[in-house]
């Protein structure tokens, strides 16, 4: 990595790490983020699961078992961010049911719109140049999905430490969020290693810091444009929670009773 790339890094890590630590700290946006974290860990978990299903029929097996305890442990992670919501009377929204539910109102370019501001700026930058097919787990290049995912598994290590840090310990609650999410940044220190050791079965040392070099700069570039995305934004970041369901019919029962 270079001193341009490396200055770059730490000063977008510690924005990064500023925000999200915002974030966690208050209670009034705890629930969101907390359901980000959940969204993106359980979601990751198909794509993880073909991956090892692939390796393991390209003869693969070492690289098949770790990603077959890769995908358990974002299963269990996920699992930790819904206990912690539901901690807070909370739960992730179903949007498939409320796009059920919700009658078409809109044209089609207007959707399309939306359907382009909610893409994550971060991910659109890190894999430019990139097509969805080309990212797809039965077609993506397996030097691409190791360097990748090893920065961003290194990475959410520290950051999961750094948010898991800051947190108070003067409720259960919020202790037991705090221990959920040093669990959960030991977890992903195992995966960068699993992954660092991939990349070195299969290419030479020097191979495998070009490969890391790329995927650094790649991060540098998408903290950015996240960060700026933040700057820019003129909406209200849309909610990814709702009352959790047992919260609501206990409200019920006592409007009830009441």
């Amino acid at each position: 990595m270079d001193l341009f790339t490396y200055g770059m890094h730490v000063l977008g890590s510690g924005a990064i790490a500023y925000y999200s630590a915002l974030q966690i700290r208050d209670l009034k946006t705890r629930p969101n983020i907390l359901a980000g974290f959940q969204l993106a860990e359980s979601g990751s978990v198909p794509f993880l699961t073909t991956l090892s299903e692939r390796a393991a029929n390209e003869g693969d097996t070492w690289l098949a078992e770790k990603l077959a305890k890769h995908a358990s442990d974002e299963d269990k992670h996920g699992q930790i961010f819904a206990h912690s919501l539901k901690q807070l009377n909370k739960e992730v929204i179903s949007f498939q049911n409320k796009t059920q539910n919700t009658t078409e109102t809109t044209s089609g370019k207007t959707e399309e719109k939306k359907s382009e501001r909610s893409r994550s700026p971060f991910f659109a930058a890190y894999f430019r140049g990139y097509s969805s097919e080309q990212l797809k787990p039965l077609h993506i290049d397996w030097n691409t999905f190791i360097g990748s995912t090893y920065i961003l598994e290194l990475d959410a290590s520290k950051d999961f430490t750094r948010m898991a840090n800051i947190l108070p310990e003067k409720d259960t609650v919020t202790r037991t969020l705090k221990l959920g999410m040093l669990s959960i940044a030991r977890d992903e220190t195992s995966h960068a290693a699993y992954l660092y050791e991939a990349m070195m079965r299969r290419m030479s040392a020097n191979e495998v810091q070009v490969l890391i070099d790329e995927w650094r700069k790649r991060k540098v570039n998408a903290m950015w444009a996240f960060a700026s995305n933040l700057l820019q934004r003129q909406e209200e970041q849309p909610s990814l929670v709702q009352d959790s369901t047992a919260s609501k019919k206990e409200a019920n029962t006592e409007f009830a009773v009441a």
